[in-house]
């Protein structure tokens, strides 16, 4: 735990490490379910598609905002699961995201790390939606990092790259001295790995233990973090007691 006090910079995925996508994701699907009278479609089943159709129109549309991206997501669940949608519908849907709930622990973790660290957010989302999370979160970020200020979707290098160069510009702080602290190991860890960044794995859904990928693609080897916790609040824990 010393080598993690040696740290000066936390960067922070977002959503499914701080706020719950997966509980969101699912409530917003609701609609056209109930409007299509279909109860066959369980949440693990939706989640499993989205991962797929989600990463799939993040890379083929990276200059869209994340609320398009949404939009386009639920008309390609639509179609993967026989579905009729309207317009409206898919525009519900990019819109929900600033519904999405913060996980409880979320706050008052982010509070504790807040008295040893900068802390910054790298995002796959658009600046207005962030907005509306960070609400919830209770904690002023040093930095905020979105895919629309870099213009592509983790995975892609480009972002961790912008991470690495914007905390070294604004405090002069060497990637040795950055933790990146995420859930979802397609997103950020396979990346944030190979661009040399140490990391800290909060395993909300318990990959780890036989868990499920749920709202992320899956990888075929996970690379090994600095550290593994359940949730943030753990690890925040483990920071003040060191």
């Amino acid at each position: 735990m010393a080598d993690l006090l040696d740290f000066e910079v936390l960067s922070f995925d977002c959503y499914g490490t701080l706020i719950d996508w997966e509980t969101g994701i699912w409530a917003a699907f609701q609609p056209v379910l109930m409007e299509n009278e279909r109860d066959d479609i369980s949440r693990t089943t939706l989640l499993e598609a989205f991962a797929e159709v989600e990463s799939h129109m993040e890379q083929e549309h990276p200059g869209l905002p994340y609320n398009r991206i949404l939009e386009k997501v639920h008309a390609g669940l639509c179609r993967h699961f026989g579905l009729s949608r309207t317009g409206e519908m898919d525009r519900a849907f990019g819109a929900s995201l600033p519904h999405w709930p913060a996980f409880p622990d979320t706050a008052e973790a982010l509070r504790l790390l807040k008295r040893r660290f900068r802390l910054v957010i790298l995002s796959n989302v658009h600046r207005e939606g962030f907005a509306a999370s960070n609400r919830k979160l209770g904690v002023h970020f040093d930095a905020v990092l979105t895919a629309q200020d870099i213009g592509s979707y983790k995975p892609d290098p480009a972002n961790f790259h912008h991470l690495l160069a914007h905390v070294h510009a604004a405090w002069d702080t060497a990637p040795e001295r950055i933790l990146h602290v995420a859930q979802s190991m397609f997103h950020d860890h396979v990346p944030a790995a190979r661009a040399g960044l140490a990391r800290i794995w909060i395993d909300r859904q318990g990959l780890s233990e036989g868990g499920s990928w749920g709202a992320t693609a899956q990888v075929d080897k996970i690379p090994q973090p600095l550290a593994t916790y359940p949730d943030l609040v753990s690890f925040a824990a483990a920071i003040i007691k060191a």
